[in-house]
């Protein structure tokens, strides 16, 4: 991570731009304090849930993005990352239109929400939110479609194919908590670096991975939210 962000210092190529990134909690004041200083790289530690947001906070947003400033991401990666705009890529013709001789086929109607109600225990309902404990699924996936199904709210949940992973036993070490053997289902996430300027890739490297494990008594939530622990993957 830290050598992208270098590298996306380099690519800036100003000697008037701090080696250092901003939260975007704090962007705002930084750009207008920082008289004949240039900021060089906006990274997102924060921003991704409506709920981070302000009124001031929305304002500085389109300013931050119009800026030549490196975004860590910008918006268009951003958006990339949303359940909604994947759901929408994920729809036939969508992603064919952009190969040549591929024919742009129309998106086809939403069955997802029928096979969603149909088998719920097959599918996870994701909002657009980050962080962890938002996910719904089993019985309450057909009450919340039920209850918005004929409104555009419906739009706001995402119905994905749920992942089963292989259980193991294992013990959660989590402070102030007891010690005892649960069923585990493990998480393995990969970091990425990814750097471009223009439409040339400069940058695209494996930059970590993450190993979150869980009770399997919880149909959701991540470390932050107090459900999953950090953990360490055994090759065998």
């Amino acid at each position: 991570m830290a050598k992208g962000l270098a590298k996306a210092w380099d690519l800036y190529g100003s000697e008037r731009g701090p080696k250092k990134h901003l939260r975007p909690l704090y962007v705002e004041n930084e750009l207008w304090k920082r008289d004949g200083w240039e900021v060089t790289i906006v990274y997102f530690h924060n921003g991704y849930m409506s709920q981070n947001y302000t009124e001031k906070k929305w304002e500085a947003r389109p300013m931050m993005e119009r800026s030549l400033a490196v975004k860590c991401p910008d918006i268009s990666t951003h958006l990339a990352g949303t359940k909604k705009v994947q759901q929408e890529l994920a729809r036939p013709g969508v992603l064919e239109r952009f190969f040549p001789g591929e024919p742009d086929v129309g998106p086809e109607g939403d069955k997802t929400m029928v096979m969603a109600l149909a088998k719920p225990d097959q599918f996870v309902l994701k909002p657009q939110r980050e962080s962890g404990g938002n996910n719904i699924s089993g019985a309450e996936i057909c009450q919340v479609l039920e209850a918005v199904k004929q409104s555009t709210e419906r739009m706001a949940c995402i119905p994905m194919d749920e992942v089963q992973p292989s259980p193991v036993h294992n013990y959660l070490l989590r402070q102030r908590m007891p010690l005892k053997l649960s069923t585990c289902l493990s998480e393995l996430g990969l970091f990425g670096a990814h750097v471009r300027q223009g439409q040339d890739m400069v940058l695209n490297e494996c930059a970590g991975h993450l190993l979150r494990t869980k009770s399997d008594e919880h149909s959701d939530g991540g470390v932050a939210a107090g459900v999953a622990v950090l953990d360490n993957p055994l090759l065998v």
